[in-house]
Order: C-alpha cells, then structure tokens, then sequence
C-alpha cells in the first residue's frame, strides 16, 4: 500500500505544493496590521498584475478558496434586477450561474458540457438588449475546454456590459491579458497552476467596475472588493478583515517562484505538458472529450479523455491511484465518463512520464490498450524542448 503522502498528485487543482512553498507557512506569525504584511501584500499584488497584464493597485487578495472571489466578483458589481448572461459549458461555468442567481436575474447561456461556446449565440443574448453582466470561465477544468475570451470581451464591449472572467485554473499556466481582453473583473485561486495551497483568492477589479461597485448597496459584507480596494490603498496595505497570514506566507513564496522561473518559460512548460498528455493517450486510441469550434482550444493546464467503450473512468481513476498517481474523474453527469490529468503548477516532466507509463500500463490490465511502451517517446519527443 503506497502512502498518501508518496502519491503524485495529477490533479487539476489542488497540486502538489513545493517545498519552499510549504516551509513558508512555517514562519512564525506577524501583525497583520503592520510593514511586513503590508510588503507581502505588495508581493502579491505586484507579482500577481504581470500575471493577469494589469495594474497591481487593481489586485485584491481574499481569503478564500477561488469560488470566494468569483462570488466577491458577482455580489459586489451586481444587484437583484440585474440581468446576468452567465454562459455555462462546464461544472465551474455553472457555479458562476448559481451565484449570479443569488444576486441578480439569471440570463443563462447553456451549453452541453465539454462543448464549445457559439458566439453567436452569446450576441443574440445580448442584442436582446439589458444585460449588466456576463460570466464565464476562460478555462473549464471540469471539461479542460479554453473557451474564448478575448472573444467574449470584445462583444461586452460591443454592448456595454460588464465581464466577469474565472481564471482560476489558467493563470500562472496561460497567457491571460485582462486588460486587452476587456476584462472587467477576473477571478483566481491559489490551488492551482499558482502552486499554493487552497485558501487564498486573487481578484482583479478595473476602475470602471469599482466605481460602478460603489453604487450597489446589497455588496456582501466579507467579500466586498470595495473595502479590500480601500485598505489596500493606505500607506502599509492590508485587508480588511484578519488575513490568513500563514497562506499569504505561503502564496508570497509562489508567486516569487513564477517570477523566477519566467512567465513565458511557465506557459511554455505548461502547454508542453498538457500537450504531451494528449499526444500519448490518443496514440493509444484515447479520444479527447471536449469538442472545439474556431474560437476554443484545448486546455493549456488539463486533459479531459473519455473513457474507453466498456470502461469506467471511475475505475481508471481507482487503478492510477492503487500504483500512486492521483487523477480525477468527471464530474456530475460526467462521472464515470470521462478522466482528468492535470498539468499545473510545479509539475515536472518526469511528472507527466511517470503518470503516461502508470496510466498505460492501467488501460492494458484493462484490455485497453495492447502493448505498452509506446507513450514514453511520444510525450518525450513533445516535451523535448523542455530539456534543451
């Protein structure tokens, strides 16, 4: 029986954690109402904006697991009578639907699960005139479907409504530009490509939806961004309410691991990763699971396959975790459907070759495949670049 602390985890989200990372919250415990709280707070701020390309004065940090800034992003810009378009093509995609429902009217927007947004459904939406908002997640990790966010927030723009953009599963793992896109609000976690551990969100609000949070009188009392805005903005920077500090120590130390490593060489590595995985599995005979039109792509930090005809992706999921690799499975109609590889964070290459070899070997003790061997010089040849 392998130990739960020796199994790699796959997953996408949370990740493994690096070591630096995890002695951080070993620090001894600070005021968090003073100067070094307030440089750490500055850290991730500033570290942050260059990951989503925008200004760090724009960057609240929550305490709080991602779906705690998507419902700060949603309850602070919105009031009841407000119509929400919330386009939904996964488990995330709905999440944002229910917490649009809590505080506005819903217009949804839904599409099979793991299926590619129709922009032109979204701007028949639009033009049918009154929507505030519109909600939607750049990367569905429940599908690891990339739907198509400069697209969207250009026709937000077309129609003076407000985008509210979940990266919580691409940023620190894919090129995000909030400003460029016409992100109004753009929402993050820091269990994922962050390499933290879960707890902390980061949320970035621009001027034009903080002035208009000023006039929404129903704002949550915890997660209202106008008062982490304000506190953010005095001399020594704070948050509002008591911080997790040994989190914030903890999420200071990995953003300073993104800057060290480079944006550009971590996205790379990511997408080679991820690539890797589909090169391997669909020259066994794997079929990927989201279907893409000219506007999506493939995820750039997770795969989604379907599971074999005969085969559960529970069992698949089940088997992995037997020889030490942890995956997931689908989720809700999805369960047993399809399985999840997640490429995040500081997963390695050796990661993803150690988990291809394990996952082969599963899929021929389940009469999957016919031999093994095969995945490890298609993904080393996709990876190749990573060890130049």
């Amino acid at each position: 029986m392998i130990k739960t602390e020796d199994k790699l985890m796959m997953m996408p989200g949370p990740v493994e954690v690096p070591h630096r990372v995890l002695m951080a919250m070993a620090k001894p415990m600070i005021n968090h109402r003073g100067k070094e709280f307030s440089a750490i707070y500055d850290d991730c701020q500033r570290i942050s904006a260059a990951l989503f390309k925008t200004a760090p004065e724009n960057i609240s940090v929550i305490s709080g697991s991602g779906t705690a800034g998507m419902e700060a992003a949603v309850g602070c810009l919105n009031s009841k009578d407000d119509k929400i378009l919330a386009i939904e093509n996964g488990k995330f995609g709905q999440r944002f639907k229910k917490l649009a429902g809590k505080y506005g009217t819903v217009v949804p927007l839904e599409f099979e699960w793991g299926q590619s947004v129709d922009l032109g459904a979204v701007e028949e939406k639009l033009a049918a005139g009154d929507i505030k908002t519109i909600t939607m997640v750049h990367n569905e990790s429940s599908t690891a479907i990339r739907n198509p966010a400069p697209e969207i927030g250009a026709l937000a723009k077309k129609y003076g409504a407000y985008f509210i953009l979940d990266v919580v599963s691409s940023l620190g793992g894919d090129d995000i530009r909030v400003d460029e896109w016409n992100v109004d609000i753009a929402v993050t976690g820091s269990q994922k490509c962050i390499a933290a551990p879960p707890g902390i969100s980061m949320v970035a609000a621009n001027e034009r939806a903080l002035a208009e949070m000023e006039n929404v009188t129903t704002r949550p009392y915890y997660l209202d961004l106008v008062a982490y805005h304000k506190s953010a903005s005095k001399e020594l920077k704070e948050t509002p309410y008591t911080p997790a500090v040994s989190l914030f120590f903890a999420m200071q130390e990995a953003l300073k691991m993104i800057e060290e490593e480079g944006l550009d060489k971590r996205i790379e590595r990511h997408y080679l990763m991820t690539k890797a995985v589909r090169d391997a599995v669909t020259a066994i005979g794997i079929d990927m699971f989201p279907q893409l039109n000219e506007v999506s792509s493939y995820s750039n930090t997770v795969s989604a396959m379907k599971a074999p005809a005969g085969i559960s992706g529970e069992d698949i999921k089940k088997a992995l975790n037997k020889r030490g690799v942890i995956i997931t499975g689908g989720q809700d109609d999805l369960k047993g459907k399809i399985f999840r590889i997640g490429s995040m964070g500081a997963t390695t290459p050796t990661n993803i070759m150690t988990t291809l070899s394990e996952l082969e070997q599963v899929l021929y003790d389940l009469g999957v495949a016919e031999e093994t061997g095969a995945v490890m010089g298609i993904a080393g040849e996709t990876m190749a670049k990573l060890y130049e």
